[in-house]
């Protein structure tokens, strides 16, 4: 980071990702800073200016470098790797602590506060943030965890015994307590007998009953920006693979392929993608979307130009983009995981998205991966 640099983000002054410290700064106060921003998206403490962005300066003197790692070791649980850099700026020294965003959350002080970082203030992390946090550190899988107000009878038992049927398990002519023992053993059921989340989005009567926003929002446009003509438009709703079905359809029927005519035969150019790519993305983003937040759908948003697949949920501590690209996979939701995969919708190996991005190369087309906010996006480029 540069001297320029440095003077921008002095200007900007604190935000979601800068804080601004004094050089008198407490051990518990720096330690608050460093758990709210590991448990965000990680960020920058400038110590030696005051909260107006300007300039006092530290101590020479005074070994800070050992002090804030003595903070991150002993103030936080689990302690924070961070990089430490002594910076001058108008001729004043200050000291500069990159905070990357955390790989084992959540995090929490020496006093068992968890914080996260909001605008430029910390606040103690809500139940729903902190079973996120959770959740994104493998210590806890929101799948598995039981769905309120629901018992044996939101669950679709036909289904359940086409399911065991692909293992010779007669599951309709089971007992009743054989039945409910089985249900608890593969997680379709809690030991207090409600549907988890999981199995009711495989196999429950009406998902949406009691997970209401668990389903694909599908927009068609009429051109390359969402104020284009709306063409088309539905909520796909049932068990996840009647909404990955359904979904697959609606991209086909939406996909325009050119022809040429050869001799007397019209004969497609096949300019796009294979079956399997659409389908990789939907089985995706169903998938891995994080359905303990509860206000936001799948949204599939389909231009002209390029097909956007937007799910609610950031990607899990230890995953980047990069890994993705190179097959590397977190099942966030291990309960939906295992069952997709033994009904051939997933691939558990990783293999589905470095595919994606292969056929985007072969045919010289862009895919693009991002984390946005609370949400994880692919664009592929038509």
């Amino acid at each position: 980071m540069t001297a320029s640099n440095l003077k921008e983000i002095l200007a900007q002054g604190e935000n979601s990702s800068i804080e601004f410290k004094s050089a008198e700064v407490r051990p518990y106060s720096l330690a608050k800073e460093m758990v709210a921003l590991s448990n965000s998206f990680g960020g920058i403490i400038l110590i030696g200016v005051d909260d107006d962005g300007q300039v006092e300066g530290i101590d020479d003197e005074f070994n800070y470098e050992e002090w804030i790692m003595n903070i991150a070791r002993n103030n936080v649980i689990p302690e924070i790797n961070l990089e430490i850099e002594k910076r001058e700026i108008d001729h004043k020294r200050i000291i500069l602590i990159d905070i990357p965003k955390g790989k084992t959350k959540p995090y929490q002080t020496n006093k068992n506060e968890f914080l996260v970082r909001v605008g430029s203030t910390n606040r103690n992390a809500s139940q729903q943030e902190l079973l996120r946090l959770f959740q994104k550190s493998g210590f806890f899988h929101f799948d598995s965890t039981g769905v309120d107000g629901t018992s044996l009878k939101d669950i679709n038992l036909t289904k359940v015994d086409e399911y065991f049927s692909r293992y010779d398990i007669e599951f309709i002519n089971e007992s009743e307590e054989d039945k409910v023992r089985l249900l608890r053993n593969t997680d379709i059921l809690t030991e207090e007998n409600k549907a988890t989340v999981g199995g009711l989005l495989i196999f429950g009567i009406n998902p949406q009953r009691y997970l209401l926003n668990a389903s694909i929002s599908f927009a068609r446009f009429k051109g390359k920006e969402m104020g284009a003509q709306l063409i088309d438009k539905k909520v796909i709703d049932g068990n996840l693979d009647i909404q990955i079905d359904t979904t697959f359809s609606l991209i086909k029927n939406n996909i325009i392929n050119s022809s040429d005519i050869v001799e007397t035969k019209r004969v497609a150019k096949n300019e796009t993608y294979p079956d399997k790519v659409f389908r990789e993305l939907i089985v995706n983003a169903c998938v891995h979307r994080d359905y303990s937040i509860f206000g936001s759908r799948i949204r599939i948003l389909f231009f002209d130009d390029r097909i956007e697949f937007i799910n609610p949920g950031r990607l899990p501590n230890t995953v980047t983009i990069d890994k993705l690209k190179a097959g590397v996979s977190y099942a966030i939701n291990p309960v939906i995981v295992k069952f997709m995969e033994n009904m051939r919708y997933v691939d558990k190996l990783g293999r589905g998205l470095p595919m994606v991005y292969q056929e985007a190369k072969k045919r010289e087309k862009k895919v693009l991966f991002e984390e946005i906010g609370e949400e994880f996006k692919v664009t592929l480029y038509l």
